[in-house]
């Protein structure tokens, strides 16, 4: 059964995903009362991409964030990965698609070199791996020091005026809204269970500087249910750079 307060194994949540490809923007969108273009448009406009650099959209589903740095810089190398291949399928029919290169591949062993990427971003994937800790490391390997990091997912609310109803929207409505619109109870159930489950924010950024990030910074959105990390892959130390210097 899907439904835990974390994924236990990559190929049940790939086999969930692959039923849901179909039907999952147009999920996106009413559970979120459509804001969640708003917040991938954000979270890619913090990264400030350059013309030249490489930008990777890890775990990119149908391929929102990776589509939206290609609008915000035409003249970036907008690569994008994911492991389910109905997604991926999805988001090459995209408008657009054909300017990115769409890679099946798992976010914990991404297929590129060290120090690769200038740029990275996830939407709504960190909660859905079962070891976060080589996810976010794999992240940080391939990004070139210095490189931006930026991180969209749901949250487990804080405890204010408005958690009572964001429980109840993720326990009750959602569930729903997956019966009436994608006829999987199942997977609609999953996104509140490991949304539950998930690290706070907080403990999100200490996790993201231990595995190599600096620079945090963090936006709360849709009553706290929602959180944006932004950071940077930690620069090599000067005595690290110049004993790599060339004689």
């Amino acid at each position: 059964m899907i439904p835990t307060s974390r994924p236990s194994s990559g190929s049940q949540v790939q086999e969930m995903f692959s039923r849901i490809a179909a039907r999952y923007d147009r999920l996106n969108r009413l559970m979120t009362w459509g804001r969640d273009r708003a917040w991938r448009r954000e979270t890619i406009a913090e990264i400030r991409l350059a013309p030249g650099e490489r930008f990777l959209d890890v775990g990119c589903g149908t391929g929102d964030l990776a589509l939206e740095a290609l609008r915000r810089q035409p003249d970036a190398d907008i690569i994008a990965c994911d492991f389910t291949a109905a997604m991926l399928r999805l988001a090459r029919s995209r408008p657009g698609a054909g300017q990115v290169a769409w890679v099946l591949a798992d976010a914990t062993h991404l297929p590129f070199a060290h120090d690769s990427i200038d740029a990275l971003a996830s939407g709504f994937l960190l909660r859905n791996l079962v070891d976060l800790t080589a996810g976010l490391s794999e992240q940080a390997r391939v990004l070139k020091p210095g490189g931006r990091f930026a991180a969209l997912d749901t949250t487990p609310p804080q405890i204010r005026l408005f958690a009572p109803f964001v429980r109840f929207y993720l326990a009750r409505v959602i569930p729903a809204l997956g019966r009436m619109f994608a006829g999987d109870v199942e997977a609609y159930h999953y996104l509140p269970a490991t949304t539950q489950g998930f690290l706070p924010p907080e403990k999100l950024a200490a996790t993201l500087r231990s595995a190599g990030f600096t620079g945090l910074r963090l936006t709360r959105r849709m009553f706290g249910a929602i959180a944006i990390h932004w950071a940077m892959k930690t620069a090599r130390p000067v005595s690290e750079r110049e004993d790599h210097k060339a004689p």
